[in-house]
């Protein structure tokens, strides 16, 4: 009698949470905690540190890339600087710096949130190496958050490449990003990237995203 009560109450519970609600809990994805960072170009990079300097690798990361020993100091319109920030290789076509809100503010730049790559009309920024320095028109972004996956990755979470989702944070303080882009690649190994403001405004530590469709 008592076995039957709890299954009872069991399908209940069950009920008033929703059979989505239910199937979110099993999409669980990593997160991973993205500090301000720059890429440079070739040119660039034999400005920044002279002609024909190599980067040297400090810790791979996905998708063929590495943060790089090196680093750099960011000069906002101000005259307001962050120093230390992380080089991530390879060289790139463009240059660009990705930084959080906050580190905008402190540059006194009004740099905007886009998909990394996309900085057409983004905000100006000088950067200043051991060797030289360059001036950005335009290259500094606050980095739409993201989910990085593999194609079996996406096909087990029923998700496509640029699709839009939610992700919940479930950690007692937590919340729900929102406006989250899915993006495939073979090269991709799965995590959600956020930076340093969204971590830190959802407490979010070493617990996992819920994936909501």
């Amino acid at each position: 009698m008592q076995e039957q009560l709890v299954q009872e109450i069991t399908k209940l519970v069950i009920a008033s949470l929703g059979k989505s609600e239910i199937e979110d809990t099993k999409q669980l994805i990593p997160i991973g905690i993205s500090a301000r960072h720059v890429h440079l170009t070739r040119e660039h990079i034999d400005i920044l540190f002279g002609k024909g300097y190599q980067l040297n690798k400090k810790k791979e990361l996905m998708g063929g890339q590495y943060a790089a020993q090196e680093c750099v100091t960011l000069v906002g319109t101000k005259l307001r600087a962050i120093e230390n920030v992380r080089i991530l290789g390879p060289e790139r076509k463009a240059s660009q710096v990705e930084v959080s809100k906050t580190d905008a503010i402190r540059l006194g730049i009004k740099a905007p949130i886009r998909e990394s790559g996309n900085v057409k009309g983004s905000a100006p920024i000088a950067i200043v190496g051991p060797m030289g320095a360059i001036y950005l028109e335009e290259g500094c972004i606050i980095a739409m958050r993201h989910i990085h996956m593999s194609p079996e990755d996406a096909n087990n979470f029923g998700v496509v490449d640029g699709q839009i989702v939610k992700v919940k944070i479930d950690n007692g303080r937590g919340g729900i990003f929102e406006g989250v882009k899915i993006r495939v690649d073979q090269t991709f190994t799965l995590e959600m990237h956020i930076d340093t403001d969204e971590a830190n405004g959802l407490g979010v530590g070493k617990e996992m995203g819920i994936l909501i469709k």
